[in-house]
């Protein structure tokens, strides 16, 4: 059995532009000049404390920025131009990997538990994923505490167990939590740094990631 774990802003979820605009308030509201749209993406996948500080520096506003970032983002993202799309061909990849009795897929997301579940009922995941882990959860990326408690919540070992995410941050939790790292070049590092993190393999269609998946029962990709 396989325990397939996906990131999911910039691997499942194309939520660039509602991030970008709801840092750029937060930032606004707090007297400071927004980061530049490389520099906001750079650090999607953390935690906001552990975004914001990585923008700001240990003596920002970190506090500040994060409430004033929640506050925007709730309010943005019922905004039609703000609307959070799956990239392509990643909806028809989870349907086929849920109707395999040989995998198993959860979610690792610097998302709150909120926001994690606000997503998965709005694309009407309910069911599909066997683990679950946010920032509320555990401590952010790339800190594997995500991914052990996944792989101990489905029963998974860790060579059994693969994360595919699209930033640094996933590729360096994989690799500590022992699991095997897939990148996807559609998200928000480039794939010379995720295979530098430990990426295995960085794939360039959600379609690809098919092959690396073969059906029956066994462990997952292994780094060769």
């Amino acid at each position: 059995m396989k325990l397939v774990v996906f990131d999911v802003d910039g691997t499942l979820v194309d939520s660039q532009h509602l991030i970008v605009a709801a840092q750029g308030e937060a930032f606004a509201e707090n007297g400071l000049p927004a980061p530049g749209r490389r520099e906001a993406l750079s650090v999607v996948g953390l935690s906001l404390p552990q975004a914001f500080r990585r923008l700001v520096g240990e003596d920002g506003p970190i506090e500040a920025l994060s409430e004033s970032y929640k506050r925007a983002y709730n309010r943005l993202r019922v905004d039609p131009s703000y609307e959070e799309p799956l990239f392509p061909g990643m909806a028809e990849l989870l349907d086929r990997l849920r109707a395999r009795d040989d995998v198993l897929m959860g979610l690792a997301t610097g998302k709150s538990r909120r926001g994690v579940d606000r997503l998965v009922e709005h694309y009407g995941w309910e069911n599909w994923f066997v683990t679950t882990q946010s920032a509320d959860d555990a401590p952010s990326k790339p800190d594997p505490a995500m991914l052990l408690q996944a792989m101990a919540e489905a029963g998974a070992t860790p060579d059994a167990t693969v994360m595919v995410g699209d930033t640094t941050f996933d590729m360096a939790m994989a690799v500590s939590a022992g699991a095997v790292a897939i990148g996807v070049a559609w998200g928000y590092h480039p794939p010379g740094a995720l295979y530098g993190a430990g990426a295995v393999t960085v794939v360039e269609t959600a379609g690809a990631l098919d092959g690396l998946f073969p059906a029956g029962v066994g462990p997952a990709p292994q780094r060769g």
